[in-house]
């Protein structure tokens, strides 16, 4: 059930990725970063097998949520729920 919410985040995170249209370079290279992440949680959670390499890649999310958080709430908000069910994963 926890895969299947995961899945379900990931692919609403994907979404309001595509939504941002007005990007400074920070925020392209945070968008970038964050569309690789996704593909590679994607990847992990298809093999099962969550790592303890993914500490930074939390990091990454957390600063990205405080990046997005003004000008893009919606985002920051699905990148939470992410986070939240990536900790209940024990990530």
């Amino acid at each position: 059930m926890e895969q299947e919410k995961l899945r379900e985040q990931l692919e609403a995170l994907h979404h309001e990725l595509e939504k941002v249209d007005c990007i400074d370079d920070t925020t392209a290279r945070i968008l970038s970063t964050l569309r690789d992440d996704i593909r590679n949680i994607g990847d992990k959670q298809a093999e099962n097998c969550p790592t303890a390499e993914d500490e930074p890649l939390m990091e990454r999310m957390s600063d990205a949520v405080g990046h997005f958080e003004a000008d893009h709430p919606k985002l920051s908000m699905t990148i939470k729920h992410l986070l939240d069910s990536l900790a209940n994963m024990g990530l």
